[in-house]
């Protein structure tokens, strides 16, 4: 399974990893951490380093009942940052965490290859016709509700098939604009209990019935910290565990905070399965 980045093909047969790169003010673990350009750049190179095949930049922060922000501020937090790095990294690979298609269209501009939209194009109908343009890899997530009221009260009947229906319904309309890589991701703690997560973290490995990759985005989420009674501070133990877990079934993309042990996970889990 590969996916065409700035011209690139990049093999996902073996797992890569996102980096996590916010820069938002209350995101709920690294919110406000990143100060300068000086800070970001060396976060980056920092992740670069340590294994990570894409950056992950994010100006609007989607933790539960999270603040709306517009979208000239979400332009103004990610745009800078998405120049900085594609003029001090050219050959990486910088992903935008964003569910307009203006901050997508105007992103890719500047020198991000990728967009990943937590909301698969459920926030703005134009997302879709914007990516069939852009031609970037798309990855679409699920999440019931709105970061605002995601954790309200969760609810399904199969959580596993309704989310199996939810992408198959997408990447048919996807596929009938002519948008060839999609990667999905089951949306860990968007619009989900505890329990729900872990189904899903169970379960995983029956998404690869869609033929395409699967992303999946654990790093020190509540599902791993209130489970142990514990803070997002403490949870990079609980982190490792559950991208090991995603990884044994079927993960292609780690999205983290912490990239030197999401990338030792890989390479054991790698050595496994040889």
């Amino acid at each position: 399974m590969h996916i065409n980045c700035k011209g690139k093909l990049i093999d996902l047969s073996s797992p890569k990893i996102m980096g996590i790169l916010n820069v938002t003010p209350d995101s709920f673990y690294d919110g406000n951490t990143l100060k300068s350009d000086k800070d970001i750049l060396s976060r980056t190179e920092k992740m670069l380093k340590d294994g990570a095949t894409f950056i992950d930049v994010g100006g609007y922060s989607s933790k539960p009942n999270a603040k709306h922000i517009s979208e000239k501020e979400e332009l103004q937090r990610a745009l800078p940052v998405i120049k900085l790095l594609n003029e001090e990294f050219p050959e990486s690979f910088i992903s935008i965490d964003t569910f307009r298609s203006k901050v997508a269209y105007e992103t890719v501009q500047k020198g991000a290859c990728l967009v990943n939209d937590i909301s698969a194009g459920s926030l703005d109908k134009n997302m879709f016709k914007t990516i069939a343009k852009l031609q970037v890899p798309y990855i679409i997530m699920h999440m019931q509700g709105t970061p605002q009221d995601m954790q309200n009260q969760p609810s399904y009947d199969n959580i596993t098939k309704e989310i199996t229906f939810y992408f198959s319904e997408k990447i048919s309309q996807l596929r009938k604009l002519q948008i060839n890589d999609i990667i999905i991701d089951v949306g860990f703690g968007f619009g989900k209990t505890i329990e729900q997560n872990y189904t899903l973290l169970n379960q995983l490995v029956l998404f690869k019935s869609l033929e395409v990759p699967i992303l999946s985005g654990i790093s020190r989420k509540s599902m791993l910290y209130k489970l142990l009674n514990t803070s997002p501070e403490k949870a990079l133990n609980a982190t490792t565990v559950a991208n090991t877990i995603a990884l044994m079934n079927g993960s292609s993309i780690l999205r983290v905070h912490d990239v030197k042990e999401a990338y030792e996970a890989i390479k054991i889990v790698q050595a496994l399965k040889r």
